[in-house]
Formats: C-alpha cells, sequence, structure tokens
C-alpha cells in the first residue's frame, strides 16, 4: 500500500503551504516508507508516500502522462494493467508502473473510464490543462480514502484521516465504487452490479466455474516484483488461498524472490487453536511456514497505537486488528512487502456462524449484500490499516470483481446452513474445492468450522481485553456514558475504553462519525438481529455470541464431512 493526499483550491499558495503540505503527507509515511513525491500546480497539491512493489527503480509517485498535463497520485494495484496498456498503444509511458495507466486512459477516455480497472485502488487526478480533478475508490472499498474540507473552500483526500483532522473542519469517508468529479461536483457511483439491488438471484450453483473463479482471483494477485507471502490462521479462507497460490508457484513458475516455495505466516497466543490449524495447513502444502507468539500483555501495550492507525474505535475491529498489527511487524522484518489474505468470503458466503438462524434465502442474501457494502468500514479498513502500519500491503483474492459477480449471483438457497443436506457454513465454496483426485486441503481442513480470527489466536485474548477495560473504567464512567459519548454512545466497558482512546488522536465530530455504530450480535448488521429474539434483548459482537450456534454446528461437523460426499453426486460434481 502507499499513502496519497491531495489539496485543491488553496487560498495559500507559499514556501509555507508546502512544508505543511509535506508535514502532512508524513503522516502517511507508514503506508509507504520508500520514497516520497510531491507535485505542485498553481493552489493544487499531490502528494505520496510509496510503497514499491511494482517497478520498484521507476514508479515512483505522482506519475504523469506524456507531457504531464495529467497529474495523478494512487494507492492501490491494477492487475489488468498489462491488458490496458494493449488498449493504449498510441501513449508512451515513462515507467514499468502498474499504476502509470490510470493516467492514460484518462487523456484517452476522459472521467468513465474507472470500470475498466480492475484491481484495489484509491486515487486522485489532476487535469492542469482546466485545472479540474478526479478522485475515485475501488469497488468494495479495498484500499481507504477520505474526503475533506477546509474553511478557505480547499478541498482534500487521502489515504487515512490523520492527514486531514487538524487542516479540515469536516471530513468523511470516500464511499467504495463511487467517483468524485470537481466538473460536477458530485460523488456518483460507478460500480453497480446486479447483486447490488438486493433482489435474490437465481443462477444454479456451478462448483467448478466458483472454483475457476477463484484461482483467476489468486493467480492474478501474485503479481509483484517483492517477496510475498499468505496470512494462514488454518480456517477455510486463508487455508484455500494458500492451497491455490502454492499449487500456482509449483505449476506456473510464478515469480518470488524467495524462490518457489511459498511461504505462510500466522499468529497466535501460545497454544491457540489458529497456530495448530496453521501448522497442520502448512505442512500438508509444504510451505515455509512463520509462527508468531504474543501475551495479552503485549496486545494490551499496543492498543492506543493500534487505534492511532486504524481510525476506529469498533470493538470488533480494534481486537482483531491488535494481532494482525503484531504479526504484520513481525512478517515486515523479514523483508516482505505483500501478502494474501482471506478477507470478503463471510460476507459474500454468509461464512458467519449467525447465517445459521437465517429464516429464508431472501433475508440471507439481503444479508450478504448489506455485510459487503459495510466491509469498507470493518475487514477491509483493519486488513488494509493494520498491515499498512508496518509498510505491508495486504492483497484479498476473495474481493475480485469477477469472483463476488459470479458468487452473488448463485441463488442463495444453496448457501444456506442445511445440517440434513450436510451443508455447514460456505459450503458451497468447500464443496468446489473438494477434489478427491487432486485434493487442494484434507477433508476434515476443508469443512472445518468458522473460527472469528480474534477468537482464533486464543480465547484468553477477549478475556485478556474485558478485564483490562474493567480496570480502567468505572460503573460511573459508563452509566454517563451517553452524556459524555452522545454519538454511538459505548455500551460496554471495553467500548467505552476504546473510545476514549480514539477521542483522544481523534477528537472531532467528523472523526468520531467516520465510525459505524448499532447493535450486532457475532458481526451480525443490526437488521439481522431479528432472527432471534434472543439478540434482540442481548447483543454482542463477539463471535462467541451466536448463543449455542458455534457449540451446535461442532457436532453437525463430523455429520457434514461424509454427508459432503453424497451431496457432490447430488449436483453431478465429480
Amino acid at each position: 500500500m502507499c499513502g496519497i493526499l491531495a489539496v485543491f483550491g488553496c487560498v495559500e499558495n507559499s514556501q509555507a503551504k508546502r512544508s505543511r503540505i509535506i508535514e502532512l503527507s508524513r503522516r502517511l509515511r507508514h503506508r509507504g516508507p520508500d520514497w516520497s513525491g510531491l507535485h505542485c500546480y498553481k493552489d493544487c497539491y499531490l502528494a505520496h508516500q510509496r510503497l514499491a512493489i511494482i517497478d520498484p527503480t521507476s514508479g515512483d509517485q505522482p506519475l504523469y502522462n506524456e507531457d504531464k498535463s495529467i497529474v495523478v497520485t494512487v494507492n492501490g494495484e491494477i492487475y489488468n494493467h498489462e491488458e490496458l496498456r494493449l488498449k493504449l498503444k498510441s501513449h508512451t509511458f515513462r515507467t514499468g508502473s502498474d499504476c502509470e495507466v490510470i493516467a492514460h486512459l484518462y487523456e484517452e477516455y476522459g472521467e468513465n473510464f474507472v470500470h475498466m480497472l480492475d484491481g484495489m485502488f484509491s486515487f486522485v487526478l489532476l487535469d492542469t490543462r482546466d485545472k479540474s480533478f478526479i478522485a475515485a475508490r475501488d469497488a468494495i472499498g479495498i484500499t481507504p480514502l477520505y474526503m475533506g474540507w477546509g474553511l478557505d473552500g480547499s478541498t482534500w483526500f487521502a489515504s487515512e484521516m490523520k492527514a486531514l483532522s487538524d487542516d479540515c473542519e469536516r471530513f468523511k469517508s470516500f464511499l467504495p465504487g463511487h467517483i468524485y468529479s470537481s466538473k460536477s461536483g458530485e460523488l456518483r457511483r460507478w460500480y453497480n452490479p446486479p447483486w447490488y439491488s438486493e433482489c435474490t438471484p437465481s443462477t444454479p450453483y456451478d462448483p467448478l466455474a466458483l472454483r475457476a473463479a477463484f484461482e483467476k482471483a489468486v493467480t492474478k494477485r501474485l503479481m509483484t516484483d517483492v517477496p510475498f507471502g499468505v496470512l494462514l490462521s488454518g480456517g477455510l479462507d486463508s487455508s484455500l488461498v494458500a492451497a491455490v497460490a502454492s499449487r500456482q508457484m509449483k505449476e506456473s513458475k510464478v515469480s518470488n524472490q524467495w524462490g518457489s516455495q511459498l511461504h505462510t505466516f500466522c499468529i497466535g497466543l501460545k497454544g491457540s487453536p489458529d497456530l495448530k490449524a496453521a501448522k497442520e495447513v502448512a505442512d500438508y502444502l509444504g510451505t515455509r511456514h512463520h509462527e508468531f507468539t504474543f501475551t495479552v500483555q503485549e496486545g494490551l501495550d499496543a492498543l492506543e497505537e493500534v487505534i492511532y492507525h486504524i481510525e476506529t474505535y469498533d470493538v470488533t475491529t480494534i481486537r482483531a486488528s491488535t494481532p494482525m498489527f503484531l504479526m504484520s511487524r513481525k512478517i515486515k522484518s523479514l523483508g516482505v512487502k505483500m501478502v494474501l489474505s482471506g478477507e470478503g468470503s463471510d460476507e459474500i458466503l454468509g461464512g458467519y456462524l449467525y447465517f445459521h438462524k437465517a429464516p429464508n434465502k431472501d433475508e440471507f442474501h439481503q444479508e450478504t449484500c448489506r455485510k459487503i457494502k459495510a466491509l469498507h468500514l470493518y475487514d477491509c479498513l483493519r486488513a488494509n490499516k493494520s498491515t499498512s502500519a508496518w509498510g505491508v500491503e495486504a492483497r484479498v483474492p476473495f474481493l475480485d470483481k469477477e469472483f463476488i459477480n459470479l458468487a452473488m449471483d448463485i441463488d442463495p438457497e444453496w448457501k444456506m446452513v442445511r445440517p440434513d443436506l450436510g451443508r455447514i457454513e460456505k459450503w458451497v465454496l468447500r464443496n468446489a474445492f473438494d477434489d478427491d483426485e487432486k485434493p487442494y486441503l484434507p477433508k476434515h481442513i476443508l469443512y472445518r468450522q468458522k473460527e472469528q480470527f480474534s477468537d482464533g489466536v486464543g480465547y484468553s485474548w477477549i478475556d485478556g481485553l474485558k478485564d483490562h477495560a474493567n480496570e480502567h473504567v468505572s460503573d460511573a464512567m459508563l452509566a454517563n456514558a451517553s452524556f459524555v459519548y452522545p454519538e454511538n454512545t459505548p455500551t460496554t466497558k471495553e467500548a467505552y475504553y476504546y473510545r476514549t482512546i480514539f477521542e483522544r488522536f481523534f477528537p472531532k465530530n467528523a472523526a468520531r462519525s467516520t465510525v459505524p455504530g448499532g447493535p450486532s450480535v457475532a458481526c451480525s448488521t443490526a437488521k439481522a438481529l431479528e432472527w432471534d429474539e434472543a439478540w434482540l434483548k442481548n447483543p454482542d459482537p463477539s463471535g462467541r455470541a451466536a448463543l449455542g450456534v458455534h457449540a451446535d454446528a461442532y457436532k453437525e461437523e463430523a455429520k457434514s464431512v461424509s454427508a459432503a460426499n453424497n451431496a457432490k453426486s447430488v449436483i453431478g460434481f465429480s
């Protein structure tokens, strides 16, 4: 990942302003420690902090078209940049950077080119010919972007709000799948997939097509000129990412600075479920596995720094971000700049345990749509900012546009949990990779039940956080929470504790408004609480709060593995 900052329409245009932009851009240097760039044009500034992944020697930013009339600063990766270059044969490219195509696409097609990009990105582009500018964010919001406004009438954009919070009167999260144009002064949605309407699809389940789409998504994300690896928790999603990447490296000789053996990484408390499961998967796949441990105290000591970097006070996000933050530092120490991760599968396929209670396929599908639309506020934010804090880039194959479109077009009846048919959560994905002739994973791993990351690193991690919060937040403090924090009022001592830290770093109303609120159980949306009366009475964000679903589902797991073989013949899969 990189860090971008852009400012347009500054009243002051002086050396002092330039110095201030540089100072604010430095707040993003953790995202891109390899080089810094700044382009000034009259009252416009585009700054960049680079993490060099593609073309490390010549891809410094900002990037330009041939005559430098188009200037762009980008955070992200464009996986189809070589294909796009073929459409731009009349253009001369200055670098081998995948992001340079953006400047030339704009010159060729104007504002209506964003849908052509296949990747994760946030960018700001200045057209010096008329001093107009655009900003855009990828379909799901894998990369972060904020938009702000100064009292002098200036418009700001930045990868993280720490670069905006002091100089902008107001700022907000830039919506995923949208583009802003200074010509119209409007934010409009460029990403318009069929599932966005939340209408229930009816396409039959095709396991081979689902498998092929995911393999393609993983393969395109192996595009890199630096050492990389896979974050491996031992759960289904990360195990499949590792299995496909490992197989691709062996069969296609994908270039890796470390050779043909895939490197995998895992973190947990000593003896945690994730460490054990990840080691088993790594041994099966034959990866070079790196196992990191942390103590509860080390996690607690890192909390303030974690909240500063991830810029949220959401409880589940902070719980999961802390071990990921600690692991990323270890990964960076090994010289790794890019990792693949398994985020997104649970939202697309209904993998969270509360989906067991979905009353029908329509509500199941609508909840997956709501979850995907909110990913930029939760798992995407966590995965991006926890790794970027140490100059590591996380790529997420499950959030590939083609994979999402195919998976969200499946009749949700196939995704629903059906113990009578041997289907646990994410059965459509498990079944798609259940290949007896050339196994991707052992069956007991392929059908292992969902374990929430913050729980999987060790159950005592959550308990330790709660105990720590209880020591710092009194009953009286929580009783007065609605007066101290009237917006998104914390309802637990743990939430109150995180909020106090967040407010210290980001005291403005605009900052706290970027964080979502509302009741939840086991990562559900507020709407899904209606599925169970007990949840309405006692909402809890913990993955263990599925109120019996976790324990009950484990009883079905053994049945599911044997029943899966019978189910394969029913749908004609061999």
